[in-house]
This record gives C-alpha cells, structure tokens and sequence, in this order.
C-alpha cells in the first residue's frame, strides 16, 4: 500500500512537471513564429519580381570591389558588415520590397535576418550572383 501511494504521487508529480514543461515548450514555440523573418526565393522569382512595375530595392551586400567586378543592373551596395548602421539612412521605408543577394547566399542570408530583426517587412534573399542565370554590369 505505501509503495502504491509513493507511485502514485510520483507518478502525479512527473504529470505536473510534464505539464509544466510542456506550457514553456509552447510558449518559447509561439515567441519563435513571432520573430522577424525573411523569405527564401529562387533567382527566377526574383527576376519575375523585378520584371513587375512594382517597386523594390535591389540590394547587393557584397564588398565595394565585388560590386566593381559585377552586379545585377539596378542596385545597390550595402555591404553586410555595413547593414545595421546604413540601412536606417539608405532604406528608409520599411514596407519596401528588399531584394537581396551576394556572391554565395550566405551573407544575403545574414543581411536578411538583419534588416528583418530591424523591422523590414518584405526581405527576400535569392542567394548569390554566382547562381543568377541573367545579365550583369561592371563597375558602377
């Protein structure tokens, strides 16, 4: 009798601490669909995008010498490391659609979670120009 009364209060103990567990499992599930987010496109919806009479913002997060060397037409030189401090002054509209790319993906990828954490509301990284089947430019 006193090992069943033991099991069971273990047994209701083990119960609560689920619970518990459980209710700060969803509450750490619900902030984390609530922080900023960028969206993940191909090259070719974002060439779809630039083909509409929409507005946007062509944003190459790549060094000044990578951007000499070759850019899609039409944008512009933000480099990462820069984002945080001039995208307050350069990208001042907050709704405006952010199309942005580097050589790879990966720093389209940090420069979109950025400008997303800063309260952007449309970021779209397309990853890299190396993977852009369409024209670019040299120089400015």
């Amino acid at each position: 009798m006193k090992f069943t009364l033991n099991s069971n209060l273990t047994m209701g103990l083990v119960s609560c601490f689920l619970c518990a567990c459980t209710g700060n499992n969803t509450a750490t599930n619900s902030n984390a669909q609530e922080k900023p987010a960028f969206k993940i496109i191909t090259a070719e919806a974002a060439h779809e995008m630039m083909q509409k009479p929409d507005k946007y913002v062509l944003l190459d997060v790549r060094t000044p010498e990578e951007f000499q060397e070759k850019h899609i037409p039409g944008a512009i030189n933000i480099p990462n490391q820069e984002i945080g401090q001039r995208a307050k002054t350069e990208l001042t509209d907050k709704n405006a659609v952010l199309l942005v790319y580097c050589k790879a993906g990966g720093r389209a990828a940090s420069a979109s979670k950025t400008l997303a954490e800063m309260g952007y509301l449309n970021v779209f990284n397309f990853g890299g120009i190396q993977d852009w089947p369409y024209g670019t430019v040299i120089g400015k």
